[in-house]
């Protein structure tokens, strides 16, 4: 007995020692899974925010043959006032009718605001306020880091108000510009699918850093690489613009690009798209019919290049805080004069302000 005390005694003290560290490590794996689990936990924030993520449905007018056929489509949106939605350009650019579906199933028409396709962003507006809206906060995605969690809410395959939960991946910054303003993409291992286009990406703090754009898949399903619009951005372009800037999507020429074009001035703002509808394209402005690629971006060319708004030469994004002060100015139905390079001439547009 004695011999098997003296051999297992060491034995067993090393077990015991061994297990007391296991249940140190296990009791530390414990509170780690726990404080991680309440760091993590977006339940408050997805019950605070659902509400104001909306689903946009579609139908777009289609005649082959003759024949009329309505085309459902199926997107997200996020609410941003009583009247106003942000979501992705190509979830309601083509569309003939947008309905915007809220979390307690009420149903309203809207109209199109603006459409900025170089960023995959659009606004739309309500034919009335919804009443007692929840609103989200519109925050930056300037500061955000790659690594931070980030999360979206939208309609995945239809299933409304679902929530994804992942990191920053990555940013993206294109140098193709929409109205002045460079165009950047927030890349995300988030799940993101067919509906979740236009959704809001939140930061931990529950505000607005992106909107939901697209996935890059092979199989045509989420395989960990997503992107979405970065909210300074949108500000710029989509928020802070007035009437005039959301009619029409363009690019600043550096001097090359002008160059390229047979720029008389070297410098001009090249039209990309022109919303239907809008001032802008009530005034004529035509926009770019061909896919070209200049110094490294895909812009679209053909369309005007404007060179004045209101005497003001458009020869940098410097410009744009005077020509929006002017049109701020202007009335409701007053006039305001466009000049744009058309196929080679100077033309003067006549544009009114809405």
């Amino acid at each position: 007995m004695s011999i098997f005390t003296g051999v297992f005694s060491p034995l067993i003290a090393v077990q015991h020692i061994f297990r007391m560290g296991l249940f140190a490590v296990f009791a530390s794996v414990l509170v780690s899974t726990s404080a991680l689990a309440k760091v993590n936990d977006y339940s408050k924030l997805y019950k605070n925010l659902s509400p104001a993520v909306v689903t946009i449905l579609t139908k777009e007018l289609k005649v082959t043959n003759g024949v009329s056929s309505a085309i459902g489509g199926l997107g997200s949106g996020v609410v941003i006032s009583d009247e106003l939605i942000l979501t992705a350009a190509h979830v309601i650019e083509t569309a003939n009718s947008i309905t915007v579906k809220f979390k307690d199933g009420e149903q309203i028409k809207a109209d199109v605001v603006t459409v900025i396709k170089s960023a995959d962003v659009a606004m739309v507006k309500l034919r009335k306020p919804k009443e007692n809206a929840v609103v989200v906060r519109i925050g930056s995605s300037k500061n955000i880091k790659v690594g931070e969690p980030v999360f979206v809410i939208g309609a995945p395959f239809g299933f409304e108000h679902t929530l994804s939960v992942g990191h920053l991946s990555g940013r993206h910054q294109r140098g193709f510009m929409a109205v002045g303003q460079p165009v950047e993409f927030l890349q995300t291992d988030t799940a993101i699918n067919t509906g979740n286009s236009g959704g809001p990406m939140f930061n931990a703090k529950g505000e607005v850093i992106g909107i939901v754009s697209f996935i890059l898949s092979k199989s045509g399903g989420f395989n960990g690489i997503g992107f979405a619009a970065a909210i300074d951005g949108v500000k710029e372009a989509v928020l802070k613009g007035p009437a005039f800037w959301t009619g029409f999507e363009g690019v600043m020429l550096s001097y090359q690009m002008a160059s390229a074009l047979n720029v008389p001035r070297g410098t001009g703002m090249l039209v990309q798209h022109v919303v239907k509808d809008s001032v802008a394209d009530k005034a004529g402005l035509k926009g770019g019919n061909m896919l070209a690629r200049i110094e490294g971006s895909s812009v679209w060319i053909g369309g005007d290049i404007v060179l004045e708004i209101q005497g003001t030469i458009c020869d940098g994004p410097h410009n744009f805080k005077a020509i929006k002060d002017q049109i701020a100015s202007l009335k409701s139905g007053e006039a305001f004069a466009i000049k744009v390079l058309r196929s080679g001439e100077i033309v003067e547009l006549i544009a009114v302000k809405g």
